[in-house]
């Protein structure tokens, strides 16, 4: 089972966020003092407890920040590579997007995993930006509106 490490001073966020976590996911949420990064899963910290973790942070993609909204715990959120950063004021619903896109992030949720290309067609992103579904050059509208081929 996947886990999640909760380590927010603020103990009523933490137990609703916690609540959140238990009711709508299939994970082992746990509420620590100290979080541990040597453990697999997602940590949601908030800046005093990001403070705790050696520099640099092991995969900060699995991070979520929860932070008072001022430019000493954003400053901190950045040096340490921190991709999820929210407010301590943002809804909890919020909060529970920025950690499944930690989970994601980590190869971990549900529709992980690389891209695939479409069966029997060119990598998605391939061809030049004119070109249809077809592989066609699409036509180009004149100023008078007619269509013409390049």
């Amino acid at each position: 089972m996947e886990t999640i490490q909760v380590a927010i001073t603020d103990a009523h966020y933490a137990a609703a966020l916690r609540e959140l976590l238990e009711r709508n996911g299939s994970w082992e949420v746990l509420c620590v003092d100290r979080p541990d990064p040597d453990r697999d899963g997602v940590m949601v910290l908030d800046s005093e407890h990001l403070g705790l973790l050696r520099q640099p942070i092991s995969n900060p993609e699995r991070v979520v920040l929860i932070a008072r909204n001022n430019s000493g715990d954003l400053a901190r959120a950045w040096e340490a590579g921190v991709n999820s950063v929210i407010t301590d004021k943002d809804p909890l619903n919020t909060a529970m997007l920025a950690i499944m896109a930690a989970r994601l992030r980590t190869g971990r949720g549900p529709h992980s995993g690389p891209v695939k290309d479409p069966p029997g067609g060119e990598p998605f992103g391939a061809g030049s930006a004119s070109e249809g579904v077809s592989g066609q050059r699409a036509g180009v509208v004149s100023e008078k509106g007619s269509t013409g081929r390049p």
